[in-house]
């Protein structure tokens, strides 16, 4: 079972704000494209309408503590780890730690609870059982990983 994934983006310009770091509200893109390359690793997509049609995962929880700051061209690898899973809602832990420097360093961490829903032809959402082809794939991450 899965129960992390790694991924690198780069700091463009267009990610940075008038101070020249990258702006708060960007961090919540970068856990997305974590949050998909796991979905990928697991051999779906966030959005597979072929195998789980009509599901979704809005989020319902998000946060993130900031400790030091990411400017343009920096170099991050976004750690995704599953911290916790429900039958209907899995919770991440985001690490964002710089890289280029002897160690990396983590600049960033956060936490996002996503549940699974059905959609109904009227558009309407309802809370749904994670679909068992894809339960069975993810794992939760060994405590030793949250230790500090």
């Amino acid at each position: 079972m899965v129960y992390e994934f790694k991924a690198r983006r780069r700091v463009e310009f267009s990610d940075t704000d008038m101070a020249g770091i990258m702006h708060f509200s960007n961090f919540f893109r970068f856990m997305e494209t974590a949050e998909h390359g796991f979905f990928r690793a697991l051999g779906y997509s966030i959005y597979d309408k072929e195998r789980l049609p009509g599901v979704g995962w809005p989020r319902v929880h998000a946060s993130c503590d900031y400790h030091r700051p990411l400017r343009f061209e920096d170099e991050v690898e976004i750690h995704l780890l599953v911290a916790e899973k429900r039958s209907k809602a899995i919770t991440y832990e985001i690490r964002f730690n710089k890289l280029g420097g002897p160690d990396p360093e983590e600049v960033a961490r956060a936490r996002l609870t996503v549940v699974c829903v059905s959609h109904a032809a009227d558009g309407t959402m309802r809370a749904t059982t994670i679909p068992k082809e894809l339960e069975q794939k993810i794992g939760v991450a060994p405590a030793e990983l949250f230790e500090e």
